[in-house]
């Protein structure tokens, strides 16, 4: 057998530089690249490696340089997301807080299901050194590291102490990294010892790997049973979540809609699976949907899931679905989701199960009537969009009506935490498919930036457009120097309201009075009541090397676009809003516990709310079928 000699750390790197997934007969390279921090857990071992390829296999696995491990991984899932999880990238990290930094983004690829690949460094494996700069001692565990803390959020773990362990670890991530429906962080673990340890591996490693990227088919009974629920109904609905863009089940979705009449809302990662100008579209649904998806949810008698996992969110805390004899049916590759709300399940790819229920459902559509119901609510819905994009001053409203206003269709926005994303889901008026990327699954403060750098990485042709309040800027607005260090044109838009936005909107509600969400200095009553800090976002975005744009009127900021899309550079954007100045209502609710006993009036007042909304919650334990 042929073999070459390499370090764990090179074999790694070249193994992963072979590594292709296949859908519909097309191949594309798994790992577009491998970003990177360099500690003295992983310099000479990874981050020899990265310089070896460099030199010797220029583009084999090209390394870029970031600036917040936790970024790293966000840039990475932004970009998976955006190739319909068949690319993504890895990251190397040091040892201890290096490698812990990117718990908080394994945790949000595996709850969105996006693969990405964490190569953190360890501790020796041969401990001839222990205790070790960085190293959790356990009195009860000899074998226990801080990278640990990466099993429960990550969809495999391995952690190679020998050499011959390798090939049997890279291949189970990769088998992850390409599951259609159990993907996630996939995270194998390297003592900093054993990434320098030389071995030989037989060349057949190294060879060219595809690996195929199923499309599980719908089973004939499980498709009759689904069409017969959809037959029997009279107010239909469908609720597209972000699997119906996984699967490219975009265009299945628009014939399966327009042959029926079934009218469609949007969960988070599903917008965009029609544009919002399509007759059955009614746009977001849920609690921070429009009124006329949750108007004809609340009556709904058949709910029709595809790709979604019916989050709190797209379900109103199960309060959006009021029809007492309200029947589910499940379209979903995940076993987990296909059973929810005891629905009639088919556990199918999203694309061949519309395709295949299409011809079950020849000949049968929803009454005009309905047709007209549906169509007329949206009419309101869209004057009410309308109404708050205009510009008289600039409130957060008016920022985002421009920019989808004055962006190309085909541009991105990208959002992930705060007040933003609710408002976006409620107005952005998504053009083409690919145009609207909010992560609201883990809604991660901090995603924003580094996010909107691993969307423009996907789609070079597109200009990006990063939506990011200050709460979230403060927190990670690091991988701005990632943007300028690779040429990467991104379009941020910094929103400064001087606090949490949403939270403190949320803080009212729940009659917690906005407490510990304004950024103000502390007084002499010993509270955060005084004057607004002067924190200047602009300058410190100046400071990246980036173009600022500082705007205070409509026209200031519609010029500012305008300058922003034609640079070839990224730029900053600037403007200050009112937290106060809220967008439309949903007319919809989502379940924050308000505290049962309180001496503050406001706080009984919420309670008494709460417990109304809470009295409308549904089991949905009647089966489905």
């Amino acid at each position: 057998m042929d073999t070459v000699r390499l370090t764990v750390a090179q074999a790694t790197v070249r193994f992963l530089a072979a590594q292709y997934s296949e859908r519909d007969g097309v191949e594309q390279k798994l790992f577009q690249g491998c970003f990177g921090i360099f500690g003295h857990g992983n310099v000479a071992g990874l981050g020899q490696a990265l310089l070896q390829a460099e030199l010797n296999e220029p583009g084999a696995l090209p390394y870029v340089l970031g600036r917040n491990e936790q970024a790293m991984v966000h840039t990475a899932v932004a970009y998976a997301r955006m190739r319909d999880r068949l690319q993504t990238w890895a990251i190397s990290t040091s040892v201890g807080p290096g490698a812990t930094n990117m718990v908080t983004g394994a945790a949000l690829a595996t709850i969105n299901r996006i693969p990405v690949l964490l190569l953190p460094a360890d501790t020796f494996a041969d401990r001839s050194a222990s205790p070790l700069l960085q190293e959790l001692e356990q009195p009860f565990a000899g074998d226990l590291t801080v990278n640990d803390c990466f099993r429960p959020v990550s969809k495999y773990f391995d952690r190679v102490w020998r050499p011959e362990q390798l090939p049997a670890a890279l291949l189970s991530a990769m088998r992850v990294l390409t599951d259609p429906a159990e993907t996630g962080a996939v995270t194998v673990c390297f003592p900093q010892d054993v990434q320098a340890e030389a071995h030989d591996w037989p060349v057949e490693l190294f060879a060219k790997r595809v690996w195929h990227v199923a499309r599980p088919l719908p089973e004939k009974a499980a498709l009759a049973r689904a069409a017969e629920l959809i037959k029997g109904a009279r107010r239909p609905v469908i609720v597209a979540g972000g699997g119906v863009h996984y699967s490219g089940a975009t265009d299945a979705l628009a014939a399966l809609c327009e042959a029926t009449g079934i009218p469609v809302g949007q969960s988070q990662a599903g917008k965009g699976t029609l544009v919002f100008d399509h007759p059955q579209c009614l746009g977001a649904i849920g609690s921070t949907g429009s009124t006329a998806a949750n108007a004809i949810a609340r009556d709904a008698d058949v709910v029709i899931g595809i790709g979604t996992r019916y989050s709190d969110f797209t379900t109103a805390s199960r309060t959006a679905f009021q029809n007492p004899d309200v029947r589910f049916v499940n379209v979903n590759v995940a076993p987990i989701d296909v059973v929810k709300h005891s629905g009639a399940s088919v556990l199918a790819d999203a694309r061949e199960t519309l395709e295949a229920l299409l011809p079950l459902l020849d000949g049968w559509s929803v009454a005009p009537e309905y047709v007209a119901e549906y169509t007329e609510l949206d009419r309101i819905w869209a004057a009410t969009v309308r109404a708050a994009y205009e510009p008289r001053e600039l409130t957060q409203n008016a920022v985002i009506g421009m920019v989808n206003e004055l962006s190309d269709p085909r541009d991105v926005v990208v959002c992930a935490a705060g007040s933003m994303p609710g408002d976006l889901h409620k107005l952005w008026q998504t053009r083409d498919a690919k145009g609207y990327h909010v992560e609201y699954g883990y809604s991660c403060m901090g995603y924003e930036v580094a996010g909107g750098l691993g969307v423009r990485l996907a789609c070079p042709d597109r200009d990006v457009f990063v939506m990011v309040g200050d709460g979230s800027y403060l927190m990670m607005a690091t991988e701005l120097a990632t943007a300028v260090q690779e040429g990467i044109k991104v379009i941020t838009v910094l929103v400064q309201n001087h606090g949490f936005a949403s939270i403190g909107s949320l803080s009212e509600s729940l009659g917690s009075q906005r407490f510990g969400t304004r950024y103000r200095y502390r007084t002499d009553s010993g509270r955060l009541d005084g004057d607004v800090l002067p924190l200047d976002l602009a300058a410190n975005a100046e400071s990246f090397g980036l173009r600022v744009i500082r705007t205070t009127t409509p026209s200031d900021f519609a010029a500012a676009i305008a300058e922003a899309k034609a640079a070839p550079d990224s730029t900053v954007i600037y403007v200050e809003t009112d937290p106060l100045i809220g967008a439309p209502d949903s007319a919809s609710w989502w379940d924050v516990p308000v505290s049962a006993v309180s001496e503050l009036e406001s706080t009984q007042r919420a309670r008494k709310t709460y417990d109304e909304h809470k009295a409308t919650q549904k089991s949905f334990l009647r089966p489905g079928s």
